[in-house]
């Protein structure tokens, strides 16, 4: 008998995770995966052609909601992912990482009664003032079915008593990076789209609600990626998200030299600017592994990670950290590059 899985995405960090997953579920003989995005990212460059580059299967729902307050924004995608989970009547229903989309989901799966699929459970960053804390927390709570990037992540469930449904599968971003690297390799256009940078240049993404919720708090961050790019003689490409685009403009003085903003990049022009940077600053949790990846080192423009592994190995520092830790060596923890089909195989033997 087919097992029918509704996928809840509505952002970009989602839409990678889920690619990956989702072309093994395509693959499979024993799966059906009905997609529903929420549009919490809704453009072009921030959706469309994510979905396009992932090989992502057309939503079967968009419901389109984006927008507003915190609470009022995950209220209207519970009150619709609930109406979509009666219509599909899943066995499952799966939810990635810490968005508001993955809290509607994996609230509205619960209170069905349909098991909740976790996917990157289990992360911490213990500051509760950051909603995707909140966020990940809550869909933990209710989760039938918990897979784990890492030995850390399963370490703070069980703080947490969750160790029942609990997998440790590694992480499937870097399932998603391999895939992304074997397509840019030969990429013409993209040589040809950037050809314009410098030789010697760091990536730099600010996007977090706590990084963007005032003008000083940006230009705090400003200053210090201009001082580490002068004192590193580089350039700074910048892809402005458009949270942060509405406080630059505001900014007394225009972004100048070393920044040099772009748009908003797809996957795979991330990746093929991570294979020529020297550096990545960033607030993002997702690209301080995806440096990694890329053997890039990072220095995560925040107070804390919830990616642990990336400080203990010196591949990453906090910006309030003047060194990294250590020597820089291998991540074990984050796995092979095999998630997908690792996550797979657990679904088909518990559902």
């Amino acid at each position: 008998m087919i097992k029918r899985i509704v996928t809840v995405v509505g952002a970009r960090p989602q839409f990678i995770k889920a690619a990956a997953l989702s072309r093994m579920l395509k693959d499979s003989s024993a799966f059906e995966e009905v997609l529903v995005h929420t549009g919490q990212h809704f453009d072009q460059n921030m959706s469309e052609i994510f979905f396009k580059e992932l090989a992502l299967p057309n939503p079967k729902y968009t419901l389109n909601i984006h927008g507003g307050p915190h609470g009022q924004m995950t209220g209207r995608m519970l009150e619709a992912i609930e109406n979509t989970i009666v219509q599909e009547k899943p066995d499952g229903v799966l939810v990635y990482g810490d968005t508001n989309s993955t809290l509607a989901g994996a609230l509205a799966a619960s209170k069905l009664l349909i098991p909740t699929i976790h996917v990157e459970a289990g992360l911490r960053s213990y500051n509760k003032k950051m909603p995707e804390e909140i966020n990940r927390i809550m869909a933990d709570q209710v989760s039938t079915l918990l897979f784990c990037p890492t030995k850390v992540s399963v370490e703070n469930l069980k703080k947490e008593g969750i160790e029942k449904g609990v997998h440790l599968v590694g992480d499937i971003m870097y399932d998603a990076t391999l895939y992304a690297l074997n397509h840019i390799k030969e990429d013409d256009e993209l040589h040809k789209k950037f050809n314009y940078l410098p030789s010697q240049f760091a990536l730099m993404t600010i996007h977090r609600a706590e990084s963007t919720q005032s003008l000083k708090d940006l230009q705090e961050i400003l200053n210090f990626a201009k001082k580490f790019a002068n004192e590193n003689q580089l350039k700074v490409v910048f892809p402005v998200h458009p949270r942060t685009q509405k406080l630059i403009v505001t900014l007394p003085d225009k972004l100048m030299e070393p920044f040099i903003p772009v748009d908003p990049l797809s996957y795979f022009e991330t990746h093929f600017l991570l294979t020529k940077a020297k550096n990545v600053l960033t607030d993002s949790g997702g690209l301080q592994k995806e440096a990694y990846f890329h053997r890039v080192p990072c220095i995560t423009l925040r107070n804390e990670t919830e990616w642990v592994e990336t400080i203990e190995h010196g591949w990453n520092r906090l910006w309030t950290q003047p060194t990294y830790q250590n020597t820089p060596s291998t991540i074990d923890d984050y796995g092979d590059g095999q998630s997908a089909p690792k996550i797979l195989k657990v679904l088909s033997d518990v559902l």
